[in-house]
């Protein structure tokens, strides 16, 4: 390769390095959008309500934390996680 060849691609390469620099960056996609969750699992509902899984467990045993089967799944409503939170603090207001 010639010295005239060489500077030819550097001077190239300069130029191609200052169009791509003008270029604007490419954005992210935005992610889908994706509907709230509903349903839990114990050990999620338990995290939310600050309590442990065993205890979790154990009211929803009780029945006093409402869930349902889904298939051998045991998930637990949004609505009855605040329902169960709401009652607790009822509860600790008459008391």
């Amino acid at each position: 390769m010639t010295d005239d060849r060489t500077a030819q691609i550097g001077q190239l390469l300069a130029q191609l390095a200052t169009l791509m620099a003008d270029q604007p960056t490419p954005r992210e996609p935005e992610p889908a959008h994706r509907p709230a969750r509903v349903l839990f699992t114990v050990e999620e509902a338990a995290e939310q309500l600050g309590i442990g899984k065993t205890t979790a467990y154990a009211y929803v045993r009780t029945g006093e934390l409402e869930s349902v089967l889904i298939g051998r799944l045991r998930r637990i409503h949004a609505d009855a996680i605040a329902g169960f939170a709401d009652r607790l603090v009822a509860k600790h207001r008459a008391a």
